[in-house]
């Protein structure tokens, strides 16, 4: 059994949101991350006490901030908060990424700036373990006073509203919490705000997008070097002095794996053997990939630090007993490193299919057209390619950046916003489509690949090839490609490829 997660608000994992949101690891709070709660709900009870007006805790949200409510409204004012932000639009999260924004909400709570009762985060935590999955819409956030409407959506059942799934099947939300034994609660001072003001609707889905593109940064190395061998490219362009006289990290990386991969192989090619320069989509490969891979350094940095990160507001200081109203709900960083994310992973896929062109054109591989034995009758692989190629046209739409638009909110008091969670959403479909052209070019090279020696190859490509070998078998003759794709796709994002492939040549950077 995996082992229990402990929620600190400081040392959550990309991996250890991972394990939570797609493996159902249970989790629990910390005796110190507790006490913070409590610390900071005290100080809440003791500004009510003393009559002091602070926004969110006693007053009106946004333009209505300067309406005073008064001690009797205030369960009102929360519930309220929940049930007017509940406008989401379109189909539901996925359950991993539902489960992702619960343990990121606990995790922000459990800092102790929040001002929130420790049994309403522990319902969350009871959510969680208990698999009650609220149905949240996946549209209707702007990322800014955080994602508001996502988040709302995800408290509803906690207060007996909404829907969710709990074991396999959708229902009102109060019959979830009651089938898995979860007590439902009446929000009080601070604690509608405390729960939907943050960013963990777009971290949610930024988390699991990033981690994805860890796979994807490696794993296209991996796969391009099967096609470089297969069209019998020159390695004398990934040499480390031509890498270390412009030494970026991404750009040397991606040339040592390359290297790597095809160690022993005897179908790679020298300068002048055969041509003196390969086209761009082989030769300049470590300079696009690696491209890619110091973006995604920078989006990776700004991910992991939200992860344990304060976002709502306002933030209660229990050293100084204040409360402050700032901006760190704010979805500016996650907004811009999501489309950063997006344009990076896009980049993969637009290579991907310029090395497919050049694998199933007769005139530019040298294989048979289409990588099949009897062209006319068979259109072998001519389609794939088209279907790479509209991926890579979508990707270029979806690539145009979310975060340089703002439509002011709340009559203005809420001038700029993030768009943050449309650019997680964006990046997240790219980097399927990544996943799906890079798909199509395994396939593509292990076709071509076989008629040559699949025995020539380096160590680290055939094993690439072996493990779809074991999967997928040559195409002789037409028959149903997508099912081929499906089979090469699902290889790819799962980590099943890389992992095998490590495990061959050692751990790839």
């Amino acid at each position: 059994m995996d082992p229990i997660i402990y929620l600190d608000g400081n040392t959550l994992t990309l991996e250890e949101v991972v394990r939570v949101s797609r493996k159902g690891t249970k989790v629990e709070l910390t005796e110190d991350g507790k006490r913070k709660i409590i610390e900071s709900r005290d100080l809440v009870e003791k500004f009510l006490a003393e009559g002091r007006a602070i926004y969110g805790i006693n007053t009106g949200f946004g333009k209505f901030s300067d309406v005073s409510i008064s001690a009797d409204q205030l369960e009102d004012l929360q519930r309220n908060l929940i049930v007017a932000d509940a406008v989401g639009i379109g189909g539901n999260f996925d359950t991993e990424i539902v489960r992702a924004m619960i343990l990121l909400r606990a995790n922000a709570l459990v800092k102790g700036f929040s001002g929130i009762r420790l049994e309403v985060v522990q319902t969350l935590i009871d959510m969680l373990n208990k698999g009650v999955h609220p149905q949240i819409r996946e549209k209707g956030s702007v990322g800014s006073s955080g994602d508001l409407c996502p988040l709302a959506h995800m408290v509803l059942p906690m207060i007996g509203l909404g829907e969710a799934e709990f074991q396999g099947e959708v229902m009102e939300g109060l019959e979830a919490m009651e089938r898995a034994g979860i007590s439902i609660v009446t929000l009080k001072a601070k604690e509608g705000l405390a729960l939907i003001n943050g960013t963990c609707a777009m971290m949610a889905v930024g988390s699991l997008a990033v981690y994805d593109s860890i796979v994807i940064t490696k794993t296209a190395d991996v796969i391009a070097t099967l096609t470089i061998e297969a069209l019998e490219g020159i390695t004398d362009a990934f040499d480390e002095r031509i890498h270390l006289a412009r030494p970026h990290k991404g750009q040397i990386e991606c040339a040592k794996n390359l290297l790597k991969l095809c160690q022993n192989s005897k179908l790679t090619t020298r300068q002048g053997e055969k041509r003196m320069q390969d086209a761009y989509s082989l030769r300049c490969t470590p300079q696009i990939h690696g491209a890619s891979r110091l973006a995604f350094d920078y989006v990776r940095q700004v991910i992991e630090t939200e992860i344990n990160s304060a976002t709502d507001n306002p933030l209660i200081f229990t050293d100084t007993e204040e409360a402050y109203s700032g901006g760190n709900f704010h979805g500016q960083p996650v907004a811009i490193a999501m489309d950063t994310l997006g344009i990076a992973m896009a980049e993969y896929a637009n290579i991907s299919e310029r090395r497919i062109e050049r694998l199933v054109n007769p005139t530019l591989s040298g294989l048979p057209g289409f990588l099949v034995k009897e062209g006319g009758i068979n259109c072998g692989f001519m389609v794939p390619q088209y279907a790479a190629a509209s991926l890579v046209s979508e990707n270029k739409v979806l690539a145009h950046p979310a975060s340089v638009d703002s439509i002011p909110t709340s009559a203005n008091q809420e001038d700029h916003v993030s768009m943050g969670t449309i650019a997680a959403r964006k990046a997240r479909v790219i980097i399927g489509h990544a996943q799906s052209v890079l798909g199509i070019e395994l396939l593509c090279a292990a076709q071509a690949v076989d008629f040559k020696d699949a025995g020539l190859l380096g160590t680290g490509s055939a094993e690439a090839y072996r493990q779809l070998r074991e999967r997928v078998t040559f195409m002789e003759s037409d028959r149903l490609i997508y099912k081929d794709m499906d089979i090469s796709t699902e290889l790819i994002a799962s980590g099943k490829l890389l992992e095998a492939v490590e495990k061959a040549v050692g751990e790839l950077y």
